[in-house]
């Protein structure tokens, strides 16, 4: 003998139908959302770590491009004199200024790194932060080599034979900062350090491995 159910049960049973198929469906949704979102992330810290480590090979070849012993014309014109300088401490200083020149054409690669840092902090964490801090203390070291060997070599024609010996010792060792020196280059060696240091951050999270 077969049970025929009563209107009520019907409706009863449709009701436990649609409601297993809403928690079903809603269960598929989050699912696809958090699935989206995880691929969203993902694909965002890709993008940074590939803007910021591309960031970081512009900017070893702006300072390698600042620290040129090479000249050109003109270089150095756009300071602004003291007041009461000779022409000779002119001529020094607006040779010490070229540098600040040319950090300043390539203003925009570095002005764009220090602003990914935070959200390179914000991304990975404070302690992912240090070949930006590195990067930055290079660019000060090179600042502050430029304004010694301007008063040094401002110095140096009114020294006693002493005091000249010391300032050409400082004078040689903020040079090989302020330029170029081949194998005894104190910078470039940091400078691969920091470039070594950024891509073992930022490649394994574009190669997917982290």
């Amino acid at each position: 003998m077969c049970y025929k159910l009563s209107q009520e049960e019907i409706k009863m049973v449709l009701e436990i139908i649609n409601t297993i198929a809403i928690v079903v469906a809603s269960g598929v949704a989050i699912s696809g959302i958090n699935t989206w979102r995880k691929e969203f992330l993902g694909k965002r810290k890709i993008e940074l770590a590939e803007d910021v480590l591309a960031l970081f090979y512009e900017a070893k070849d702006a300072i390698s491009a600042i620290r040129s012993l090479y000249g050109f014309q003109g270089e150095g014109s756009t300071r602004k004199p003291q007041e009461g300088e000779t022409p000779q401490q002119k001529q020094v200083r607006d040779k010490a200024y070229v540098v600040y020149e040319r950090f300043e054409k390539r203003q925009e690669v570095f002005s764009k790194l220090h602003s990914k840092r935070y959200q390179f902090i914000a991304r990975f964490g404070a302690e992912k932060a240090k070949p930006f801090d590195d990067l930055w203390q290079i660019f000060i070291d090179i600042k502050c080599a430029a304004d010694q060997l301007a008063e040094i070599w401002c110095e140096l024609p009114y020294c006693d034979e002493e005091d000249k010996k010391t300032l050409r010792e400082q004078k040689k060792e903020q040079t090989n900062i302020l330029y170029y020196c081949g194998r005894s280059d104190p910078i470039v060696p940091r400078l691969e350090k920091i470039i070594s240091d950024i891509e073992a951050i930022c490649k394994p999270i574009i190669l997917g491995k982290k």
